[in-house]
């Protein structure tokens, strides 16, 4: 969407509140220098919920897009003047697309950046859609993920929380996708026996959390096939996944979310081809040391 031109300054950049902790800027710049695109920069801006209007309505002509993450996806729905279809129906805008005349466009990414990482942790030889998928949480991230395993042949998943109450984003998107999940709540023998069973687990819940999730699969085997992608990329791996793969299972770490939905976004903004290797390599060299 939009025009590439590798000479014209444009300016990129990842919102959130707070932001310090982004990757973003790793994998936009590496792009950026791989494509050679000297005349491109990526930024980073700490902006709460009550700052994204003011702050879109400043960009000039000189932005390509942003990168959004929390808190700002589901504000982004009403700030921009554009929102494509996917983003609408999952309820969360992750990336803002500037046009020609200052309009934005509101996409998200993650639906993407989920299927792919999780067709990349799934084993060889694991043929066909997949029926038994799992979701933990409740929040923005877990409505993309609702999108993600309808691709993957999720046709009704289960969605874990600990709180029925506060499912209501995941259920709005859902409902909006034709989808019925269904609900249960963790801690229950039911929740365990179903994540226990699933071909695929989306846990999207805060890394703190995944040690109360563990034990859950602590005594229990897994197969190789069962597939778990924990998003969280700060602290990895955190116990969940540490756990999953001493059972048996296979696991997609939250990094490999994130390069996929970066490459995409890459695309979006730039009108290229993301260079993958060129981000993976930048982005598992900043994640090696923590």
């Amino acid at each position: 969407m939009a025009v590439p031109d590798g000479a014209a300054p444009r300016r990129a950049a990842v919102l959130g509140h707070p932001v310090a902790h982004s990757l973003s800027p790793v994998l936009h710049r590496a792009a950026y220098d791989a494509l050679g695109l000297a005349g491109w920069r990526y930024e980073m801006h700490d902006v709460d919920t009550h700052e994204l209007v003011p702050f879109l309505a400043a960009l000039d002509e000189t932005w390509a897009g942003l990168s959004l993450t929390m808190p700002l996806k589901q504000e982004a729905l009403r700030a921009v003047d554009v929102v494509q279809p996917l983003a609408e129906a999952v309820g969360a805008v992750n990336t803002v697309l500037l046009q020609p005349g200052g309009l934005t466009v509101g996409a998200n990414t993650d639906v993407h950046g989920l299927v792919q990482a999780l067709r990349e942790a799934e084993p060889r030889g694991v043929d066909g859609p997949r029926t038994r998928g799992v979701i933990v949480g409740g929040g923005a991230t877990a409505a993309s993920a609702i999108a993600a395993l309808g691709e993957l042949g999720v046709r009704r998943p289960v969605v874990a929380v600990r709180s029925l109450g506060r499912a209501g984003t995941v259920l709005r998107a859902a409902a909006a996708m034709g989808v019925e999940p269904d609900l249960v709540t963790l801690g229950t023998d039911r929740a365990t026996g179903l994540l226990r069973d699933a071909e695929i687990v989306v846990s999207t819940v805060p890394g703190g959390a995944s040690a109360t999730l563990a034990p859950l699969v602590a005594d229990h085997r897994l197969d190789a096939a069962q597939v778990l992608l924990d998003v969280v990329y700060e602290g990895w791996p955190t116990p969940l996944p540490q756990q999953w793969l001493a059972s048996g299972g296979s696991v997609a770490p939250g990094w490999l979310m994130l390069l996929h939905q970066a490459c995409e976004q890459v695309r979006l903004m730039t009108g290229r081809q993301a260079p993958e290797a060129a981000m993976r390599a930048a982005l598992t060299a900043a994640v090696a040391p923590a």
